[in-house]
This record gives C-alpha cells, sequence and structure tokens, in this order.
C-alpha cells in the first residue's frame, strides 16, 4: 500500500465574464474608499478646488490603492470583490503572493489604465466622455487579450508570475445532532 499524499486538483481559470463582473465590482466598492480618501486630503490640505492639489491627491490614492490591493491579496489572495466572485490570486505555482509579488502585480496592472490615461493626456482631452469612451476601450482591448494566453490569463499576471483561479471556501463539516 503507497503512502503518498492525494494530488490536489488543478487550479481552474476564471471565465472573463466572472473576472470582469468582479472588476466592476471592485470599482463600485473602490469609489468609497476614493471618496474618503479625497476628503480626508481635502480637510488636511485645506483643498478648496477640485483642480488644486490634483497631484498630490493623485499620489495619495495611488499609494491608498496600492496598500488596499497589496495588503488583500497578501492575507488570503481575494479582495471584498474577488471573495464574492470566488477568485483568487495565487502565485504561478498555487503558492500565496509575497509582498514584493503583490507589488509588482499592483503596478503592473496599471496597465489595465495607462495607455488610455497617456492617450487622453497627449491628446488634451478635457471632457469627460472621450475620456470615459477612452478608458473603456482600453480596458475592453485588455481583457480581451487574454485570449492571446494558453492559460487565459492576464498580461499583468502572466508577467509578475501570478494567477487568477477560482476559489471556493470549504464548507463548515455538519455537526452531528
Amino acid at each position: 500500500m503507497s503512502s503518498t499524499p492525494p494530488t490536489p486538483a488543478p487550479l481552474e481559470t476564471p471565465g472573463l465574464a466572472r473576472r470582469m463582473a468582479s472588476f466592476l465590482y471592485e470599482g463600485v466598492l473602490l469609489f468609497g474608499v476614493v471618496v474618503v480618501v479625497a476628503l480626508f486630503y481635502a480637510g488636511l490640505t485645506d483643498q478648496r478646488h477640485a483642480l488644486r492639489g490634483q497631484t498630490g491627491l493623485q499620489i495619495s490614492l495611488f499609494i491608498v490603492l496600492g496598500i488596499y490591493f497589496v495588503g488583500f491579496w497578501t492575507r488570503g489572495g481575494q479582495t471584498l470583490a474577488m471573495k464574492t466572485w470566488h477568485i483568487r490570486v495565487v502565485a504561478r505555482d498555487g503558492s500565496a503572493l509575497t509582498w514584493p509579488r503583490a507589488l509588482s502585480r499592483y503596478l503592473a496592472a496599471w496597465m489595465w489604465f495607462l495607455p488610455a490615461l497617456v492617450s487622453v493626456h497627449r491628446a488634451q482631452l478635457k471632457s469627460a466622455w472621450p475620456a470615459f469612451v477612452a478608458l473603456f476601450v482600453g480596458a475592453l482591448v485588455y481583457a480581451l487579450l487574454t485570449r492571446l494566453h494558453p492559460d487565459r490569463q492576464f498580461l499583468h499576471d502572466a508577467l509578475c508570475g501570478t494567477r487568477l483561479v477560482t476559489w471556493r471556501p470549504p464548507r463548515p463539516a455538519k455537526s452531528a445532532g
């Protein structure tokens, strides 16, 4: 009789629709975080006009969002939205993320928005609608790039050695009663 441990079930990549639903839900949750940070920043800096102190606010938001994502990803591999949609981020080998890997993933994940933001800035677009359309199209193209990866992972995950997997928490054992 062999005493080899059972092999773990393979980690399944969640479908793109589920990942995008989690992405949208994350945006809804982060809206509250952004508002709180902006209010806190405005109070600390005595900001009376939205266009003054804009760079400082953007840096503050970048740092707070980094703390949010890196913190959640290194403590369980899931943000609140990812828990809802049963998605977890892990290293390529299935292990938990380290701080450096989570930080590199956070920085690389800005590829979702950076091309569109640079385009809007270079085109000197001032209206919200063209910026929204550029961000939407950019995010859509970025999401569709998963079709080019053999495991259907996002580009930033492939570059950082991470992957998104389906993760359903184990059900608690029913007590006899």
